[in-house]
């Protein structure tokens, strides 16, 4: 026996039940009230709108010639355990995310070559004066922080970067509302109309980054976005390298899947919530996203950090090296932010005084 298809309501996701005397579907819950097409073409788009298959081909990066690793060093962290890629005349003796000592534990060797990277567009100057400005006007901010010993350990970093393209295919179905208000002599009236809104269609996403170390923050990297790839990136050669550090990637472009899907579901699905108009409210009810002609390439991206602890917290800040756009989070001096707030305490205490005295003398 065939299994009966249930049906739910458009606009509280009850069980429909055909009522006989309206000869209409209808919801015993919210009393809505629907044609039996409109219920079939409901039912159809959604589950048309739901589940997806997102898929990758990450095939990213290419093997190393002979030579090309020579005079390359990996410099271990002792602390956060990062592996840092460094040419014998840079070197390095501080890991670029959390300031502990590396050491050098043997030659570069094995991992995949870059396929692209992006240079360094501006210097350290350039950093050093974005992180002044970045501290400008910050009344509450340690001392520490202003002091010149800091600004000199920002660290040129090239960081291991996947870059996935790929088409999206996807149908989401929103629920949405009117609402019309009106009034008499009586009462005042509200009304308001239910909606299933369909959304279909194809979108292309191209160089979807998502970084590859385990140090780099996700949302650290994504909040110095975007890299202009089209505009600077060129062929991977390790000349690049020269003068900077470099990160070795610890996270793989198959462990880097699902934060590409994420980001590339979210922008899909914002994508076509804007073309969603004329309604009061609407909300997604489902959504389908299939992806398709995916595929990664692996990148390298320039970017300045710094890093520094204050009282046991630690701060981080980077700079887009391309694009000089930076973002850091800054820390609160507890004793300045006391006398600041007292006076500021004071201050409204006596503006308040001298109205009062005003009003009643």
């Amino acid at each position: 026996m065939a299994e009966l298809l249930e049906y739910k309501c458009p606009c509280c996701a009850g069980k429909l039940e055909f009522n006989t005397g309206v000869q209409k579907m209808k919801c015993p819950y919210c009393e809505s009230e629907f044609d039996i097409k409109t219920v079939v073409e409901f039912n159809e788009a959604a589950q048309n709108a739901s589940g997806g298959e997102m898929k990758w081909e990450t095939q990213a990066g290419g093997e190393w010639h002979e030579g090309e690793t020579a005079g390359m060093g990996v410099y271990t962290c002792q602390s956060c355990g990062g592996e840092i890629v460094a040419d014998s005349t840079t070197g390095a003796s501080k890991c670029p995310y959390c300031d502990s000592p590396v050491v050098m534990t043997g030659s570069f060797a094995g991992d995949l070559k870059p396929d692209y990277v992006i240079p360094f567009k501006l210097d350290k100057k350039a950093a050093k004066e974005a992180l002044n400005k970045h501290l400008e006007g910050k009344r509450l901010l340690p001392k520490v922080f202003r002091e010149q010993n800091h600004i000199d350990e920002i660290k040129g970093v090239y960081v291991p970067v996947w870059l996935f393209d790929a088409g999206a295919d996807a149908n989401i179905m929103y629920k949405a509302e009117k609402v019309r208000r009106w009034s008499d002599n009586n009462f005042n009236y509200v009304e308001t109309s239910y909606y299933s809104v369909v959304r279909a269609g194809k979108i292309a996403f191209e160089l979807v980054p998502v970084d590859g170390s385990s140090k780099m923050a996700d949302e650290l990297m994504e909040s110095i976005e975007p890299f202009d790839f089209h505009k600077d990136a060129v062929e991977f050669q390790t000349a690049y390298l020269s003068g900077y550090l470099a990160d070795r990637y610890d996270v793989t472009a198959e462990d880097s899947i699902a934060r590409a899907n994420e980001r590339i579901k979210k922008s899909t699905e914002n994508a076509f919530a804007a073309t969603v108009n004329g309604y009061d409210t609407f909300n997604t009810e489902s959504s389908k996203i299939d992806l398709n002609n995916s595929k990664a390439k692996y990148a390298l991206y320039p970017v300045w950090l710094l890093n520094t602890t204050w009282n046991g917290n630690k701060y981080t800040f980077a700079m887009n090296g391309q694009t000089g756009k930076f973002v850091g989070d800054l820390p609160v001096d507890k004793s300045a932010a006391t006398k600041w707030f007292l006076g500021i305490t004071a201050a409204a205490t006596a503006v308040l005084y001298g109205l009062s005295y005003l009003l009643f003398h």
